[in-house]
This record gives structure tokens, sequence and C-alpha cells, in this order.
């Protein structure tokens, strides 16, 4: 079940008929269009890029993401989150209104959502100059993300509350960046007193960062509410209680406890000085166990932990071994970390991208059709699709 999009419909209408005719107009694409342009997943690429994009120029702006970028990078940044919203929101009206709904393409749109959670942490940790507390922000995107794929998986059902992250949640942080874009980004690092006077009342939050003050703020009203929501049916609780159930949950735990088990030991402070390398790599790692969980309930395999899932955290006792190694040789490790941080994101990258590849391949090799290719390539009319 697909997550539900509260977008006016004659608005997604309007969109899903004008992108693929759009492209059908330049001048050699003709027979492009209906076949690649109108596909869903292709909508659902393209709105991806647009936060890798984002990310990448909060890179380029704020490598440690604890410096104030241009106002137009925040404007970007805000723009570049509302196109993604647009075309995660149209790219199922798409493949509805073109008879193209697959397996395949609930896979790759919750796929991309996935690492989305890592690229918006990053592009939001540039705009408030979060600095190592981007990683958080991460956390708090990706634990909802987590449970609601888990209940998904277990129940058949993913019913959003009224007020979710997908719709309201991304349109308050994409609000977030256009008022940054004019105030500015220091504003979120003054005291949260300061940065609204009206509240300077309030006990204390009134004496911390501003953004710190949002990110307790999300945890308590935005992080643990979804989650109660997604274990509060009944049918949830017993399948919770079934220990082969919560094996699902472990891969998780143990990603996220190994990496901050990591960073404790690091001499290097790991998340502080390198926060894209860290957010990246461990975003990739769950966009893997995501991907192999949605995948597992789409081929309704047997209940339970995949062994493969744990593949994302081979990498870490290794990671965790040589920072150890310091403690014994005057804070320097065997290895330099910036190297072993550097091959957490090449092995989980690899790993991520050889699950997606594989996928796509039997996939569309067992169905025999294309990934991004419709039937219809040889008119501007989407007509009948492939898949």
């Amino acid at each position: 079940m697909e997550f539900q999009h509260y977008i006016d419909t004659n608005t997604v209408e309007l969109i899903t008929l004008m992108l693929p005719n759009m492209f059908c107009n330049l001048s050699g694409l003709d027979s492009l269009k209906s076949s690649l342009y109108g596909s869903r997943k292709f909508i659902t690429l393209t709105g991806f890029i647009f936060l890798v994009t984002s990310a990448l120029i909060g890179y380029i702006y704020s490598p440690r993401l604890d410096s104030a970028p241009p106002r137009w990078v925040l404007f970007a940044h805000g723009m570049l989150l509302f196109l993604y919203q647009t075309f995660d929101a149209v790219d199922g009206k798409q493949a509805r209104r073109t008879n193209s709904s697959s397996p395949l393409g609930e896979l790759f749109d919750h796929g991309c959502d996935a690492l989305a959670c890592a690229f918006e942490a990053l592009a939001f940790g540039s705009t408030a100059m979060c600095g190592r507390d981007s990683f958080w922000f991460w956390v708090l995107s990706a634990v909802p993300f987590f449970g609601a794929t888990w209940e998904h998986y277990f129940t058949n059902t993913l019913i959003l509350p009224v007020i979710n992250g997908p719709t309201e949640g991304l349109m308050l942080i994409y609000l977030c960046h256009f008022f940054t874009a004019i105030v500015g980004a220091e504003w979120w690092v003054q005291r949260f007193g300061s940065s609204i006077p009206l509240l300077n009342w309030v006990p204390l939050i009134n004496e911390i960062q501003t953004y710190r003050a949002v990110l307790y703020m999300m945890l308590l009203f935005g992080a643990v509410p979804t989650v109660y929501f997604n274990l509060n049916l009944p049918y949830v609780v017993v399948l919770f209680c079934s220990v082969s159930n919560v094996y699902k949950l472990y891969p998780f735990v143990v990603l996220m406890g190994g990496v901050l088990v990591w960073d404790y030991l690091s001499p290097s402070d790991l998340i502080g000085n390198y926060p894209h390398l860290v957010v990246l790599g461990t975003g990739l790692a769950f966009g893997f166990l995501v991907g192999r969980m949605i995948l597992a309930h789409l081929c309704d395999e047997p209940k339970g932990l995949k062994t493969n899932m744990c593949m994302s955290l081979m990498y870490l006792p290794f990671a965790i071994a040589n920072a150890l190694t310091a403690k014994l040789n005057d804070g320097v490790p065997l290895v330099d970390e910036v190297w072993v941080l550097l091959g957490y994101c090449v092995f989980t990258a690899v790993l991520y991208l050889h699950f997606a590849s594989s996928v796509i391949h039997e996939i569309t090799t067992a169905l025999g059709i294309n990934c991004f290719r419709m039937l219809d390539a040889g008119s501007c009319s989407v007509g009948e699709a492939l898949i």
C-alpha cells in the first residue's frame, strides 16, 4: 500500500498531465517521451536527484555543517525539497493514470524515500548549522520510517496519521529553508529565547540553541507519536511479542548502536568532522535494510529476520576495532580513520547498488518488462504501459 499524499487532486492531475508532455516538445525527444519521461520510476528518480543535488550544494558551502551558507543556497534547499515532495506525490498518480503500477514501482519509490532521509538531514544540517547533531536529525527521520515499514511488512497496511512526515513534515522543513533564507542561518544557533522572544519564558529550552530545541520538539511531537501509532494497533502488539518478528528490528538497532560506539571510541570526532560521510554511509546501510524488508513483503517471504540484512553491519566491527587500537597507541589508530570512513561509504554504496541492480534485473527479467520504459514509445500520448 502506497503512502497517501494529501495534495489537491486537480493539482496532481495537472502535474501528471504536464510532466510527460513538456518533454515532448523538445527536438529529437518525441520518441523517448512516453517510453521514458512518462514512467513513474523516472519521476521518482528525478525527485530523488533533487535531494542529492541539495545535499551536494550543502557540502560545498558547509563541509562540516557548522558554517552559514549563502542565502541563495538556503532558498535552493527549500525549492529542491519542494520539488522532491511534489514528484514523490505525483509518481503514484502517474502510475495509476497510465495503468503501470507494479511491485517494482513500490520498491523503487520507498527505496528512494529511505535514502532521502539521509540527504534531507544533510541539507537541513547545512541550513540550520547543526554540525554533528545533523546525525540525530537523520535518526529522527529514519526511526519512524523503519517503524512504518516494519508495520507494513507484518500487517499489510500502512495508514499514516492525519498529520504525518511525508506531507506536513516535509512541508514544515522546506518552509524552514525558505524562512532561513530570509533571516539567515545564524538564527538557528542563537538561544531559543533569543530567536523566539515570545517563548523566552519557557524553562529548560530557552537557554539552548534553537536547532536543538527543534530537535527535542521533533522527538517529542513527531517521532515518538509516530512510532507509538505504528505499534498501537492490537495485532501489531501481538506480532511485536513474537521473538521472530522482533528480530526484524535488530539490524537497525545494531546499525545505529554500532555507529554511535564507533564515534564514541574514535579519536577523530567522526560525526563532528565528517558528518556527510557518516550520514551518507549509514543512510545507505539503512536503505539496504529497508529495501530488503520491502522486498520480503512483496515476495511474501516467511516472517522473521533475513540473514543477509546483517551484511550491512559487517564493516562496523572492523571500524570499531580500528578505533580501539588508538587506545593502545597513544591516540593514533592502526588505520587513518578518514580512510576507514571512506571505506565504510564505499562498502555500503556497493552493497546497496548491488542489491538494487540485482532486484531490478530479476524482476524485469521475470516479468518481461523494462525498468523505466513504457509501451507507447512512438507518440506523445502515454497510453498503455508495459509495467
